[in-house]
């Protein structure tokens, strides 16, 4: 543990999902990489690419394709990132995907595959992307993913991903669980709604935040810089008695009814 616990000079890690300068990501990544981490991001594709490296080559982030859904590229990231640095301290799972038709269907009337693949790509891939990553965490590291309020209650317009989000949490208390004897802890990262590009799939998204907004305690969103800064803790020494939970940034709309 450093002199100052909240630092994360020296610190090495993977963030995935960057897509635009309103992903979550992107907010993670230039924030940690401002406090003095080392960071490889990754975007989903060429196409991507053209939004996205502009915003990380300033700040001498590489950033690197990966698509979960096709096979091999997650192992080809995690192994670049560990040929980079030697060793990984944490990991950002920031993406989250669902076929348009069943997302904005209802629940009842999902595909089978259309859950089956936002289950892959939402929650899974982090269970995968954390199997790779551990045995490069010697001295212990964090884990982070995204999940929303959506999870715990139903959330009009949110739908499928609200049971993806569930299993996602879920899994997160298990794999603290299973990782905590190796000192790597595991959270879910709740913010509330931000118009990231995952979320401008979902239906109505704008009543969704303006609701969010009406109920909030701080009677506002939260920021993209707020949702960093959290994650920014949980990735730092300063987190290190804390692990498995689902951890809310988001005005205190969890809090109310």
């Amino acid at each position: 543990m450093t002199s100052n616990p909240f630092s994360l000079s020296g610190k090495k890690g993977l963030i995935l999902g960057i897509a635009n300068d309103h992903s979550i990501a992107w907010g993670c990544a230039r924030l940690l990489r401002e406090l003095g981490a080392d960071v490889l991001a990754t975007c989903l594709n060429d196409k991507a690419r053209k939004y996205v490296e502009p915003l990380t080559a300033p700040l001498g982030i590489e950033l690197i394709n990966c698509d979960v859904e096709a096979p091999g590229q997650l192992e080809a990231a995690v192994e670049h990132a560990v040929r980079k640095f030697g060793q990984l301290d944490f990991v950002i799972h920031s993406i989250a995907w669902a076929p348009l038709q069943d997302l904005h269907g209802k629940v009842v009337d999902s595909s089978r595959e259309g859950f089956a693949r936002a289950m892959s790509v939402s929650c899974h891939s982090f269970a995968e992307l954390a199997k790779l990553s551990a045995p490069h965490m010697q001295a212990g590291g964090s884990m982070l993913s995204m999940t929303y309020l959506g999870s715990g209650e139903a959330v009009p317009h949110y739908g499928l991903m609200g049971p993806v989000k569930a299993a996602l949490e879920s899994m997160v208390r298990y794999m603290a669980m299973e990782l905590g004897p190796r000192n790597i802890r595991v959270h879910a990262v709740s913010p509330g709604p931000i118009l990231t590009r995952a979320a401008s799939g979902i239906a109505e998204f704008d009543s969704l935040m303006a609701t969010a907004k009406a109920k909030a305690p701080l009677q506002r969103l939260v920021t993209l810089e707020e949702i960093a800064q959290l994650s920014a803790f949980l990735c730092s020494d300063a987190a290190s008695g804390m692990t498995g939970q689902v951890v809310y940034v988001d005005a205190g709309v969890h809090a109310v009814d």
